[in-house]
């Protein structure tokens, strides 16, 4: 009977511990890829513990070749992901929250996408195309699946100073204003970033803004933008100067206030500016660069939206495509391309600075991060 006893008590005890190590993991990582050598590839879903910074895999892989940018629609339920194969398309999926399932619904073309947004209310998905030089927008259905005979087009013309890279127009992303008002898409081809008004309402979703864009210096090359929390800043890196713009924001208008290299005053070698993000808290600003580099650089913001460099840290891999700060802001996860690998840092809240925690998610060829809270 003791024994008996002894055994029902560990069982209970080890049932506890596997509960407990099954609850602690809150956020879904959602990891787009570049297809390999006669691999498909495609969308992982890993389970992500934001306390510890440990993870699982959740769920079969979704294949799609070239799945190299994704977005979650708010209400968490759908999942929108480009695919850069043959032509392109942008690709509409359901998502479930609580397993992490993802499932293909219906597709629409599109013109060498490498960047998609979705906006707040899921009315509209919005591309980024590089190949075509162009911004597409696409109705949504109301299950989140795309209306594919409402497709608006808008084509860029013109280019800039930097040969092989800004002979013509390359859209390099689509980003949704903090109102849903407004879309911003850099071009690094006409180092533009051209300015959009929505409206759901219309069949064509987008129009030029009352100033339609804003230039950056030639050779810049605008690459990803993103806003700070409160919406009146943003941030642009710039892929060829390898340097970042800070802007102030309003109504569908951006105006430069500072630009700010990424690089050290003494650095020689290949830059290649990437990814850009916030912390939560609106404190920090984070940007990728690859080339020679492969690092993130760290700034500090101050309240009018000013940046100031307080360090750089190597991402221990090559070619930091694109990074997520998980959102309670605890970890940056870099993702590396060309070595295989996400590596995990420790981000110190009070200082900005990363520390390596040591652990890395190995995954062929990741480009693109997304986290999703867990829902039951």
């Amino acid at each position: 009977m003791k024994t008996t006893g002894l055994l029902l008590f560990a069982f209970l005890v080890l049932d506890s511990n596997l509960a407990f190590s099954q609850d602690s993991f809150d956020h879904h990582l959602l990891i787009g890829t570049y297809s390999g050598d006669g691999n498909t590839n495609g969308i992982h879903v890993y389970r992500f513990n934001t306390s510890t910074g440990d993870f699982e895999t959740a769920a079969p892989v979704t294949e799609l070749p070239n799945a190299s940018f994704l977005t979650v629609s708010e209400d968490k339920k759908n999942v929108y992901a480009v695919s850069e194969g043959g032509g392109g398309s942008v690709n509409a999926f359901t998502f479930d929250p609580a397993s992490g399932a993802l499932s293909f619904m219906n597709s629409v073309p599109a013109q060498g996408p490498c960047y998609v947004s979705v906006d707040k209310h899921k009315k509209a998905v919005f591309s980024g195309n590089y190949g075509g030089g162009s911004v597409q927008a696409v109705h949504l259905n109301t299950d989140g699946s795309l209306v594919t005979d409402k497709v608006q087009t808008i084509e860029h013309q013109g280019g800039s100073v930097v040969s092989g890279r800004q002979d013509k127009s390359h859209v390099h992303a689509a980003v949704v204003d903090k109102s849903n008002r407004y879309l911003m898409v850099p071009d690094l081809g006409t180092d533009k970033v051209y300015q959009y008004g929505i409206d759901v309402s219309q069949q064509e979703l987008l129009t030029p803004a009352a100033t339609p864009y804003l230039s950056v210096e030639p050779g810049g090359g605008p690459r990803h933008l993103t806003f700070h929390p409160n919406g009146k800043y943003a941030y642009l890196v710039l892929e060829l100067e390898a340097a970042v713009l800070a802007l102030d924001y309003h109504a569908g208008k951006l105006a430069a206030r500072q630009t700010i290299s990424m690089t050290a005053q003494d650095f020689d070698g290949k830059v290649s500016g990437a990814d850009i993000h916030v912390s939560p808290d609106g404190k920090f600003l984070y940007a990728s660069n690859r080339g020679d580099a492969n690092e993130i650089a760290i700034f500090s913001i101050d309240k009018h939206g000013t940046l100031e460099m307080v360090g750089r840290q190597s991402v221990l891999g090559k070619t930091p495509r694109n990074f997520a700060v998980d959102p309670t802001g605890n970890f940056l996860l870099a993702a590396n391309q060309n070595t295989n690998d996400i590596i995990i840092f420790k981000r110190d809240r009070k200082s900005g600075l990363l520390t390596p925690t040591g652990k890395k998610i190995e995954v062929l060829k990741p480009v693109c991060l997304k986290f999703v809270s867990i829902e039951e």
